[in-house]
């Protein structure tokens, strides 16, 4: 006769095997297989045909030969285009996250204290863009800031300016596209580690004299850290791949990796210079998501 504890013990598992297995599942079948036919096509040859490359694995007299072709990583890392288009990126992704966390702190700060009636409108508000197409709005900056779009018109109505601004088309057009379009990504986070914050902490700082703003520097700001490092990654992944933006709102002087990869892919028709810039750049990204990780282990055993 089996022990009713083992029985409890291997349904107790079993109902962990259940909950744990599909998201495992899925990122293995949206995210690890695709890559690897990425990894395929990254050491292969281009060819005129379809597809627009060679197989690795050739089989001819009962010989099977595996034929990895690295000169795509060599033609890459031997032209300085795609280094400086690489730099670009990431300092594109590093201000648009700076910009985040300058203006989505204070939002997201804002949202949690305020009256709780309050709080779930202007939370709505924040995802409320999301509900319309991303290129959509993307496009409508561009009658907002083109040079008879509506803040000229305002500015020249009240004569605060005689001539019409330039913001369209240059780095201030790209980092406010950017900016309005992965803000929402710094904020949500953030607001869940906010709206989490033991308030007694801050009721205790006071009640010992403490003002607002040490109050802030000293409890509010060291424990919302976990939500800003999660919202910056969140903002600067993307940022780092982002084609839409830049190719609307940019302008011709505007050089990212994202776009590169895009002309590689369906102007080029090179489909292994691109798979082999999108392996790079996968493999830089995952630094920052590792350094993360190791953040929060060493949180979560601070606080054990």
């Amino acid at each position: 006769m089996k022990h009713p504890i083992s029985n409890y013990n291997r349904a107790n598992l079993l109902r962990k095997c259940l909950v744990v297995i599909p998201p495992y599942a899925w990122l293995v079948l949206f995210l690890f297989i695709p890559f690897l036919f990425v990894v395929r096509i990254s050491f292969a040859d281009s060819v005129i045909a379809s597809p627009p490359y060679t197989e690795l694995l050739h089989f001819s007299n009962n010989v099977l030969q595996i034929i990895l072709n690295f000169g795509n990583y060599t033609f890459i890392f031997t032209h300085n285009a795609f280094l400086i288009a690489y730099l670009s990126s990431i300092k594109t992704a590093f201000f648009t996250t700076l910009l985040c966390i300058l203006t989505g702190y204070p939002i997201a700060y804002a949202i949690v204290v305020s009256k709780p009636k309050y709080r779930n409108i202007l939370f709505m508000l924040v995802i409320l863009p999301y509900w319309t197409s991303f290129l959509l709005r993307a496009y409508a900056w561009i009658n907002i800031l083109q040079v008879n779009g509506l803040i000229n018109q305002v500015l020249l109505h009240f004569h605060i300016i005689d001539l019409p601004l330039r913001m369209i088309y240059n780095p201030f057009s790209l980092y406010l596209g950017l900016l309005y379009g992965y803000l929402p990504f710094f904020i949500l986070p953030l607001y869940a580690t906010l709206v989490k914050l033991d308030r007694t902490l801050l009721e205790a700082a006071y009640d010992l004299g403490a003002r607002p703003w040490k109050s802030f520097l000293k409890i509010t700001l060291p424990l919302s850290m976990p939500g800003v490092l999660a919202g910056a990654l969140l903002v600067f992944i993307p940022c780092v791949g982002e084609v839409v933006i830049p190719q609307i709102l940019g302008g011709i002087n505007t050089v990212m990796i994202g776009n590169v990869i895009w002309q590689e892919f369906f102007s080029a028709n090179n489909w292994c210079i691109a798979a082999a810039l999108a392996v790079i750049m996968l493999l830089v990204l995952v630094f920052p998501l590792v350094w993360l990780q190791r953040i929060q282990l060493k949180s979560e055993i601070s606080k054990s």
